[in-house]
């Protein structure tokens, strides 16, 4: 599948601004595998660090998230939703994207939305913290941590193209990540899905 081309250039956020934050390395190590110009759902999208990796590589990025304050400063790099996913209906009925991008945030029971809410051949890149973060941090909270092997189970049927299970330093943290396309109707086994861009 070929790399999205980089669209125009935007206006950098206000200084020291966080949406200017670095996106996360394994978002930015997957982002090739999304369609060319795709629209791409950042659920719980802060400040728009990834929403502005996404467009400046020619994709149409969705924020959501439920912080007003935090929205401020996404939707200079496309479109926005303030809503609670947690405690409020799926703001998206019916809408289908190419890709979800989910860091450092968990919430079980949006799971089979989230997947039904994407297109045939979408992609999930999602990461966030796993068990044996409580022993160096927050979140410490069971309910905030994913259990050994969980977002594997949680992606069954899907084509699951990388998972990491493990430790990072700088800062410390025990992370769950994954990166899985939604084959459809497609399960031609010579489907070819680049571990990097050459």
């Amino acid at each position: 599948m070929p790399a999205a081309t980089p669209g125009p250039p935007l206006p950098s956020p206000q200084p020291h601004a966080p949406g200017g934050d670095a996106p996360s390395p394994w978002v930015q190590r997957w982002t090739h595998l999304i369609s060319p110009g795709g629209e791409v759902l950042d659920l719980a999208c802060g400040h728009g660090r990834h929403m502005r990796h996404l467009v400046e590589h020619g994709f149409r990025p969705v924020g959501v998230d439920r912080n007003p304050e935090a929205l401020v400063h996404a939707q200079a790099w496309g479109e926005t939703c303030l809503a609670d996913v947690e405690n409020h209906a799926w703001p998206f009925p019916g809408r289908w994207f190419d890709a979800v991008v989910i860091t450092n945030y968990l919430w079980r029971p949006l799971l089979p939305q989230i997947l039904a809410s994407l297109a045939p051949h979408g992609v999930l890149i999602h990461e966030t913290f796993a068990q044996g973060n409580e022993t160096v941090g927050r979140p410490s909270r069971s309910d905030f941590l994913l259990r050994h092997g969980e977002l594997l189970q949680m992606c069954q049927g899907l084509h699951i193209v990388a998972y990491e299970n493990g430790f990072i330093d700088h800062p410390a943290r025990f992370v769950q990540r994954v990166v899985a396309v939604q084959s459809g109707t497609d399960h031609t086994p010579t489907v070819r899905y680049p571990l990097s861009v050459e």
